[in-house]
């Protein structure tokens, strides 16, 4: 069953048959279309031969980039003419150093590197920031594959654009888009004669990462509208970076409806409990995106959650002000906990209780007794290992890899 076969079985059928099967990253190479090809990976590499060489859309991360080069090399005898960045992320940006080597091994000129405006400015920020996106990329993915990778080495694009850019590479023509969503330096790739769309990001067969807890803001209504944008151009193949590619203007409609209308409710509903004057706190436990959608095999929160857009949203409309002004100027965490714990008759209590709490399922409120415990007696064993059997319990519950990073680091310290 070939990649487009299967995604037309999982979107017709409504199947689902877990993260493997939607999100191939084992380095096979795929021609998709006549002049098209894949190679998949942690994001995926593509590319489009054209006459004067080959368009790479996206370069992956470091380790994904030489297997894809010699795939290419037996594609198709052509040198790589131009990168197109969808957005500065590491994983689509990493890979890009092997082709500008190889151009330099063979004698000829570095292929040209198009991207939008802003991912250089994205790219100065992670030289700022390069220690915390180590951390927190450690605790989201584990040691693999974004060890090390904040190092300043970027390729940086020699072309910017603003809101789109219409490139000729022999006769192969194409629009790079501008758009906002899981980031601000977005692009889309429109390639008319194919009717192929390289929606990078924007789309991932997952629900959208516009709600990363760790991250610079996201644009979920902003999202949405390039998605609806997306199904005027009226696609005959969506390509994305990461998941199967889809085939077929009907269906390609049907997904990209689906995922702006989940982004558009959580904008809107959000947007209605805060122009009452709702607190977040109320708002993050009733705000909900409708379980026939989370059941699509494209929307399930396997990576991202609705629940951590809607803080997105909040951030991006209201603030960091949350609505309870205990929070405005807080305590301590250490000194609330310590009262708490007096209060409760000592943090073995607290952590006692937060035990009872996780093996009732009450895990949410369990954390919060487990963290206070733990604060108030940081130097007590069974208090420790009492909290880290709390955050054991609620990373096996959780679906979303963003949840059981966080809590799989928590129940470690």
């Amino acid at each position: 069953m070939t990649l487009l076969e299967r995604s037309a079985r999982y979107i017709d059928e409504g199947i689902h048959e877990g993260q493997q099967s939607v999100q191939p990253m084992d380095g096979s190479f795929h021609e998709i279309a006549d002049g098209i090809a894949l190679v998949c990976a942690f994001s995926h590499i593509w590319s489009v031969a054209a006459d004067e060489g080959l368009v790479v859309i996206d370069t992956s991360l470091p380790g994904f980039a030489p297997g894809a080069r010699d795939h290419l090399r037996r594609w198709k005898d052509h040198p790589v003419h131009t990168i197109v960045y969808t957005h500065g992320h590491v994983d689509h940006v990493g890979g890009a150093g092997v082709f500008v080597e190889e151009a330099r091994e063979q004698g000829r000129p570095a292929p040209r590197v198009l991207a939008h405006e802003d991912v250089e400015r994205r790219f100065d920020r992670y030289d700022l920031t390069s220690g915390y996106n180590q951390v927190i990329n450690r605790r989201q993915f584990g040691d693999g594959p974004f060890a090390d990778l904040f190092d300043g080495e970027w390729v940086r694009p020699q072309t910017t654009y603003s809101t789109t850019l219409d490139v000729e590479v022999g006769s192969t023509s194409m629009r790079l888009i501008h758009a906002q969503g899981e980031t601000d330096d977005h692009t889309f790739v429109w390639v008319p004669q194919s009717r192929a769309l390289f929606a990078g990001d924007l789309f991932i067969w997952f629900f959208p990462n516009a709600g990363n807890p760790q991250k610079v803001q996201r644009y979920p209504a902003e999202w949405a509208a390039a998605l609806r944008r997306m199904i005027e151009l009226r696609p005959a193949l969506l390509l994305p970076a990461h998941g199967l590619p889809i085939e077929g203007e009907g269906r390609i409609a049907t997904v990209l409806d689906d995922v702006a209308t989940a982004l558009e409710g959580l904008v809107a509903d959000t947007l209605e409990m805060m122009n009452a004057g709702a607190r977040l706190d109320d708002i993050i436990h009733q705000v909900r995106v409708p379980d026939d959608l989370l059941a699509k095999p494209y929307l399930r929160p396997n990576y991202d959650e609705p629940e951590f857009v809607v803080r997105n949203i909040w951030r991006l409309y209201g603030g960091w002000y949350d609505g309870n002004p205990a929070h405005l100027k807080p305590a301590p965490d250490g000194a609330v906990a310590a009262e708490v714990a007096g209060l409760a008759g000592g943090a073995s209590a607290l952590a006692a209780r937060a035990v009872e709490l996780s093996e009732m399922g009450e895990l949410r409120l369990a954390c919060h007794l487990a963290e206070w415990a733990a604060q108030a007696a940081p130097d007590d064993p069974a208090v420790i290992e009492q909290r880290a059997e709390v955050y054991r319990q609620r990373r096996s519950q959780e679906q979303s890899l963003m949840s059981r990073g966080i809590y799989n680091e928590a129940a470690k310290t």
